[in-house]
């Protein structure tokens, strides 16, 4: 019995000095920084210390933000940019695939910028760049978004292509252009292989046939979005304050992408052009949000801001629900990484083999409530502490009012048991609420669908959630694209309305 108790004694004794020599959470230093010149973002679990982000330690001022839709992704994103503009006064341009944060931002006095609404970018604007390396960046646009890499001949003819039509108006390959001057458009671009296409010497005419093909796609009479002149100056855009680029209008992914594209690389040449602030903080931030297309391309410039961010004080926030979407040159380099609520274990598996993160926060991440973060920083020296630690909640500007929106009613017995099937989704409050207003859905219909939902304990199947919308008159398209917007699939949003009849 004695030896027991001498056992548990030594043994409680030995876990103490584990502890006190290598604490579950970074020393306070680390956590606590200068409060004018750091963001808050929570409270930490275990031992409850403010958590103030900055990078001054880091090994840069970019972040990945990954969790499932409704984790609290967007919540942190929209509370790192408040702050980041009250502390630095920093510019924020969100790239918004979905429209997801639209409405936020006329709320907070912002700007929205709507393309396919009146709004075109001229993807052969030069923006102080030599037209030989805006061809270079074009092509490898192109090579992001579709095949041409794979036909060797059909990029020279369009890159010769691209070149010369800078030449015929004027600008030489080689030198910084007048900003006066009137670059061409895609549609010149065109033109000049359709000519040597009419010219008939050309020995391969299909190869100049599918090169002229796969630009008229960018460039066709309702959908020449990035084949006009002008109407937007990314310059002045990037000083603007806050900024949501609203690409969901626009026709698909590869158009999408192509504009997220276009405003990263202007972004990235203004970001040289300015050079160095003795500012402190960030000037500028980038989001990206569920940009897989952009984010996931070792090519894309969102790779290069990370290389190169830190010394122009321009940081990039890329945001998934998918961690694997995230290019490892991005993941593997941003010198913050937050981890709200993870779904699948081959993505927990993918972030504790990239993070290197124990089995215990492992287990705290499992658990995750919404808001709830894991946080990893990678500071520019070695420590003696672990990297990763959790906070309690992201403590945002507003507090988190969640609705989780079950498919199980839909679901066969066998997709059920499948573990890897996500079978809930989670949306806030107040971005059901913007998805209406931008809808025109009156605001008194829009509070009687909330308070419907909310008599239901915040938790409804998807046809309950269906039947309550249709109830309010709400169109089936809008109740169509909020369910795509939670990221659920086609193919169960129309079962969803099969089987509620």
């Amino acid at each position: 019995m004695t030896l027991v108790r001498i056992q548990n004694l030594m043994s409680n004794e030995l876990a103490k000095r584990v502890f006190l020599t290598r604490p579950p959470e970074p020393p306070h230093e680390y956590l606590l920084n200068d409060p004018t010149n750091s963001i808050f973002i929570g409270i930490t679990k275990i031992f409850s210390s403010p958590f103030t982000w900055s990078f001054a330690n880091l090994t840069n001022p970019h972040l990945a933000v990954v969790g499932i839709t409704g984790a609290g992704k967007s919540f942190f994103v929209k509370t790192f940019l408040i702050r980041a503009s009250y502390i630095w006064n920093a510019n924020a341009i969100i790239i918004d695939w979905a429209g997801e944060y639209k409405a936020w931002v006329k709320q907070s006095g912002g700007t929205v910028i709507s393309l396919a609404k009146g709004d075109f970018l001229n993807i052969m604007d030069l923006t102080g760049m030599k037209p030989l390396d805006r061809a270079k960046q074009i092509i490898t646009s192109f090579e992001i978004l579709t095949d041409i890499g794979e036909y060797p001949e059909q990029r020279r003819l369009t890159m010769e292509a691209i070149e010369q039509s800078y030449v015929n108006l004027g600008f030489p390959l080689a030198s910084v252009p007048d900003p006066i001057k009137e670059p061409p458009t895609l549609k010149n671009v065109i033109s000049l292989l359709e000519e040597k296409l009419q010219d008939g010497t050309y020995e391969y005419p299909a190869e100049l046939e599918n090169a002229i093909y796969r630009l008229r796609q960018f460039a066709r009479e309702g959908e020449d979005y990035f084949a006009k002149k002008s109407t937007l100056d990314l310059g002045k855009i990037a000083s603007s304050g806050l900024v949501a680029l609203d690409l969901s209008s626009l026709p698909d992914e590869k158009f999408r992408a192509l504009a997220a594209l276009f405003v990263l690389q202007s972004l990235k040449e203004k970001m040289r052009m300015e050079g160095w602030s003795a500012s402190k903080g960030l000037r500028a931030i980038v989001v990206l949000d569920e940009a897989w297309k952009v984010a996931s391309d070792e090519r894309s410039d969102a790779v290069m801001i990370v290389r190169e961010g830190r010394k122009y004080q321009f940081g990039l926030i890329v945001a998934s629900q998918n961690p694997t979407d995230i290019n490892e040159a991005i993941f593997s380099n941003v010198g913050t990484t937050v981890m709200l609520r993870i779904k699948f274990e081959k993505f927990m598996n993918y972030l504790q083999g990239s993070l290197n993160f124990s089995d215990f926060i492992r287990k705290e991440i499992s658990k995750f409530g919404v808001g709830q973060a894991a946080i990893d920083m990678s500071f520019q020296t070695s420590v003696q502490f672990p990297e990763v630690f959790v906070i309690d909640r992201v403590v945002g500007e507003m507090p988190i009012d969640v609705f989780t929106l079950s498919v199980a009613d839909i679901l066969n017995q066998a997709e059920l048991e499948n573990t890897e099937l996500q079978k809930e989704y989670y949306f806030e409050r107040v971005d059901l609420r913007n998805r209406l207003i931008e809808s025109n859905v009156g605001l008194e219909v829009i509070e009687g669908v909330l308070s419907k939902l909310e008599t239901q304990n915040r938790f409804v199947d998807v046809r309950g959630f269906i039947g309550v919308l249709t109830q309010f008159r709400i169109e089936r398209d809008n109740i169509i694209l909020f369910m795509r917007g939670l990221g659920m699939q086609d193919a169960l949003i129309t079962r969803a309305f099969t089987y509620g009849g």
